[in-house]
C-alpha cells in the first residue's frame, strides 16, 4: 500500500465534501484483500462479484459518514490495467467513497460520466493541495 499522509487526506477529503456541499463526519476506510471484499459483498449486498470499493452510508443531513472498504488488490490490478500509479488509483478510489457519501452514484445510466468526472476533479484538488505544500 503506498504512504498516504493523513492530514493531507483528512484535508483534502474535507475539500472535496465541501465542494458539495457536506461536512465530514467519521469516515472509517478499510483497506483489505480481494477475499475480504468479496466476504463483505456477499454478505452485506448479495453480490458475488470483486470490486474495488463499497461504501456503507452512515449520512444525516450535510454530515457525512460511513464505512469504506478498499480492495487493496482490485485496486492494483486496475491501476495496471489503467496505466496509472497505484497511489493515483487509489486516491481515486477514496475520492469515490467520499463522493458517494455526498449523494453522487455511479449505477444508473450516465451516473458513471459523472462519477468520473467528480473523480477528476477530486483529483485536481489534490493536486493543488500537494503543490500548497
Amino acid at each position: 500500500m503506498p504512504a498516504i499522509d493523513p492530514a493531507l487526506t483528512e484535508r483534502w477529503l474535507t475539500a472535496v465534501a465541501a465542494s458539495h456541499k457536506r461536512l465530514v463526519g467519521p469516515i472509517t476506510y478499510i483497506f483489505c484483500d480481494d477475499a475480504e471484499i468479496l466476504r463483505v459483498n456477499r454478505e452485506f449486498l448479495n453480490h458475488d462479484y470483486y470490486t474495488d470499493i463499497i461504501t456503507f452510508d452512515y449520512t444525516r443531513g450535510r454530515l457525512i459518514v460511513g464505512d469504506v472498504f478498499v480492495s487493496l488488490d482490485t485496486v492494483a490490478s486496475n491501476a495496471e490495467m489503467l496505466g496509472v500509479s497505484p497511489r493515483q488509483e487509489l486516491m481515486r478510489v477514496i475520492a469515490h467513497g467520499v463522493l458517494h457519501l455526498c449523494g453522487i452514484d455511479d449505477k444508473g445510466p450516465g451516473e458513471r460520466e459523472i462519477m468520473e468526472a467528480n473523480e477528476d476533479e477530486a483529483l485536481k484538488l489534490l493536486q493543488s493541495i500537494e503543490n500548497q505544500r
